[in-house]
Parts: C-alpha cells; structure tokens; sequence
C-alpha cells in the first residue's frame, strides 16, 4: 500500500468511525462519565500517546541511520534505500500530524468538560477517542512497515515497475546480454571515472571506496560529454540492474534489451572509449 492510499485510508476510517460513534454517544451511549474520569481517561490517554510517538520517533531515527550505513556499504542499495526513505518520511510526517490532531483534540475536551453543552462535549470526546484509536493503529502499520524482513526487495520490485510499467505484456529478451551491455556501460563510467575516483578517495574516505554508477554519470554530464536525454536513460538502467540484484524479477523486455545496447554504443561514442569484448 503506497503512503498516499494508506493516508486516504486513515483518513477515511476517521471519519467514517468519528460519525457512527458519535451517533453512538449520542443516541445510546455505552458508558457514562463523571467529571474525574473524563480528566484522567483524557489526560492519562494524550500522554500514552505522546510517549509511543517520541519511542517511535528514536526508534526510527536508528533504524533510518542504519539504512545509510548499508546504502554507504553497498552504492547498489541507493536507490531502494532512498526510495524507502521517502516513504517512511511520508509516513512519518502523517503520524506527526495524526498525534498532534489528538493532542488537540484531547485538550479540548479537557478544556470544556464542564461546559453547559452536553452534545458538543460528547461529540468531541467521541472523535477524539477514534482519532487515538486510529493513530495508535497508524503508528502500528508504520512500525511493522519498518521492520518488514523484505522491505529492501519489495522496494527493488517497485523500481523495476516504474523503469518497466509494461514488463508482463511486453516480449521478454535475454537478461545475459542486458547485463553484458551493464557490464560494459559500467566499465566506460568507471574507467572515465579514474581520476575522480582518486580524488574522491583522497578527499571524502580514509578508505578505498568506488564511486557510485551514478555519481560518475553526473560527473560526465556536469562535464558535458554526455547530454542530459542519456543521462536519464543511464539512470533508468542503473537503477534497472540494480533492482534485479537485490530482489526484482530477474527478467527483462526486449526493447529494454535493446536499448541497453543503444545506450553502450551511444555512451561509448561520445567518451571515445573502446569497450573490451566479454
């Protein structure tokens, strides 16, 4: 379930759960509440909240640092790692209002528990009990979204779709000569890529570490040997190949194929480098 449709979701549950328990209360009520458990029931609920929030805010920001460690350690794992940050923060930022719409809302009711009118009070203790119902479930979802044992391939398999919407429908080609014309395409960005490959080292690491595929592409466009039309093809079959490694179908369309090949001669051209046979 993409963030989006995930929000519309909640959302929906909200409303739709905020209109039939307020009719509830009001209509039958299931329980009745003196002034002295409304303020603790409230009070005692807005701080539960505001403690599983920060556990999940600390939790995240480790289990977020561990991320860049692996994409650090493995420059394949970029774009999957990158696509599931994205999502987390979506995520994140939807909780944080969610948990701040209940903290609102819990304080209201606190405030105008002694009010002379009984209706907006019920209704307001009403949604605001099914917005802490529903964000505890939020906070739920997103925990286990988190901790998913194959977030990293399911994340591989999203990329693969959007670099390839049409795979199932299209005529399927060779993965060996994709991942020919790759190894290729990879050894011209690296053998181009030497001499900042050393100042790269010097500068950023004390230890030997290759640059990413990409990172060389945009070093050759900034330095205009290649246009921005086939940087974005190399970015799309970088992130292609890369998605395959870790967790996609390993499969791929003949016309994608063929555009491998297209990109290696056109590549090959424009930075007169010769590409040794496999």
């Amino acid at each position: 379930m993409t963030p989006n449709i995930f929000m519309l979701f909640s959302f929906t549950v909200f409303i739709i759960g905020s209109v039939v328990m307020s009719l509830i209360g009001v209509k039958a009520p299931l329980l009745s509440l003196n002034e002295n458990q409304i303020l603790y029931l409230y009070s005692t609920s807005a701080q539960v909240l505001a403690g599983i929030y920060g556990l999940t805010l600390t939790g995240f920001i480790f289990f977020r640092n561990e991320l860049s460690r692996e994409e650090f350690d493995d420059d394949t794992l970029t774009d999957a790692v990158e696509r599931l940050k994205s999502r987390y923060f979506k995520l994140l930022i939807f909780i944080t209002g969610q948990t701040l719409i209940s903290l609102l809302l819990s304080n209201l009711v606190i405030s105008i528990e002694s009010d002379d009118n009984k209706l907006l009070v019920t209704l307001l203790m009403n949604v605001t009990q099914v917005s802490y119902v529903v964000n505890l479930g939020v906070i739920a979802y997103f925990i286990f979204d988190v901790i998913a044992p194959k977030r990293i391939e399911r994340a591989s398999r999203d990329l693969q779709k959007e670099v390839e919407p049409d795979l199932d429908k299209e005529a399927k080609g060779s993965l060996e000569n994709f991942l020919k014309n790759f190894n290729q395409i990879e050894y011209i960005l690296q053998k181009y890529g030497q001499a900042f490959q050393q100042d790269f080292n010097n500068k950023y690491s004390k230890h030997r570490r290759r640059m990413s595929n990409v990172r060389l592409a945009e070093v050759i466009l900034q330095a205009e040997k290649i246009d921005p039309k086939l940087f974005d093809e190399l970015r799309q079959l970088i992130t292609l190949r890369n998605s395959i490694v870790h967790g996609a179908s390993p499969t791929v369309s003949e016309s994608m194929v063929n555009k491998s090949h297209e990109i290696l001669v056109s590549l090959s051209d424009s930075l007169n480098v010769i590409v040794p046979e496999n």
